[in-house]
């Protein structure tokens, strides 16, 4: 067999790019759209439940600690977003509004979270093992 020291071609990292665009794109797709939406958001606050509100009606929840307002979650169109806080990172401000099962939003240094979930809902899978 002869070898002609090409080894790849333009037209063989063309093919390469397009097939790797092709799966980032099934990628995101699938990411997306996996995990089904929740119909209910628990705040917890230094891990004792503070409360449990509906995804399906708008509200503004002042978390409040020790008699202070420290967080405000705000529920709108099924999402829920933190969009004040005490502390001063505002890490928690920063993050995307939640919908989706088991997504969260963490304010650390006022040890709140946010967490979505579907208590009518059949639990799903992460995966099978045998």
């Amino acid at each position: 067999m002869e070898n002609t020291g090409k080894r790849f071609s333009k037209r063989d990292a063309w093919l390469l790019a397009a097939a790797a665009l092709v799966i980032l794109v099934v990628f995101v797709i699938f990411r997306q759209f996996s995990g089904g939406s929740g119909s209910t958001v628990t705040v917890t606050v230094g891990g004792e439940v503070y409360g449990t509100y509906s995804l399906d009606e708008d509200q503004k929840i002042d978390i409040k600690i020790n008699g202070t307002v420290t967080n405000v979650l705000v529920i709108r169109d099924h999402q829920a977003d933190m969009t004040e806080a005490d502390c001063p990172d505002q890490l928690c401000v920063r993050q995307k509004a939640i919908s989706k099962d088991h997504e969260t939003i963490v304010c650390l240094p006022n040890q709140v979270v946010a967490e979505v979930s579907n208590p009518n809902g059949e639990n799903e899978l992460d995966d099978v093992a045998n």
